[in-house]
């Protein structure tokens, strides 16, 4: 029997990137598999194509993390679809930066709605279909613990919030045995940051293990929260980020 077997996972922000190997890497553990994606739809779509292809069983849900209603309604269809969210991972988000006096307000909201409030949300919400024993998982940053270049201060605070709302989570959830984690990916090798892009060199002097990461990798620890050797671990935050932050 596989690890995730007869588990259902959504993960936000699943057609590229993390989200999308994490997705995957989910189904072939064995569990049933909803992803969300903006505007990617041939890419969630391929996505859920090569689950299938191996023997598992995907949807993909248009839902932007900046609208609560639509997200929410991600949730509920994942669960109609499915019959419950066993495993929730917060992996949608967007990056920002830029000189901090010259953000607007507007900026500012943007970032908070995607990167954090749409966390809040999408656990109130999994949270009705979730039963004892379920987990959460949300992939936050190591630039929330240090932020080694100027310019990504409203990144880096919504980032740092995570810390908070996973620690707060995991004491108001443990009652029921649904672990919360937080894993802080450092420079890996995506579209968003591709190890051979205009700024690897730096990040990667950065480094104690200067080589970027997989997001094979975060998809891993992953699938190690989401299964039953993990029932202890909760509250915590990983950073995974070669020693950069070391």
């Amino acid at each position: 029997m596989k690890r995730l077997e007869n588990k259902t996972a959504l993960v936000t922000g699943g057609s590229r990137g993390m989200g999308a190997a994490i997705a995957k890497r989910l189904a072939h553990e064995g569990a049933k598999v909803a992803i969300t994606y903006v505007s990617s739809a041939d890419k969630a779509q391929a996505v859920v194509k090569e689950i299938e292809a191996a023997g598992g069983q995907a949807i993909a849900i248009a839902a932007d993390n900046e609208n609560a209603e639509a997200l929410t309604a991600a949730v509920n269809q994942t669960a109609k679809t499915f019959g419950s969210i066993d495993i929730l991972v917060n992996n949608a988000g967007i990056w920002m930066a830029g000189e901090i006096d010259k953000h607007t307000l507007a900026e500012f909201d943007r970032v908070v709605s995607v990167n954090v409030r749409a966390v809040f949300v999408a656990v109130q919400a999994a949270l009705t279909h979730m039963p004892n024993g379920g987990r959460i998982i949300t992939i936050g940053s190591n630039l929330a613990e240090r932020v080694w270049a100027p310019g990504m201060t409203l990144y880096s605070m919504t980032k740092a919030a995570l810390i908070g709302l996973t620690k707060g989570l995991a004491r108001d959830l443990g009652a029921r045995e649904i672990t919360v984690n937080l894993i802080q990916p450092g420079s890996t090798d995506t579209d968003m940051n591709p190890e051979n892009g205009p700024h690897s060199d730096h990040q990667r002097a950065l480094m104690a293990i200067p080589k970027y990461g997989s997001a094979d990798d975060i998809a891993a620890y992953v699938a190690f929260l989401s299964g039953t050797e993990a029932r202890s671990f909760t509250g915590a935050v990983t950073t995974i980020d070669g020693g950069l932050n070391a």
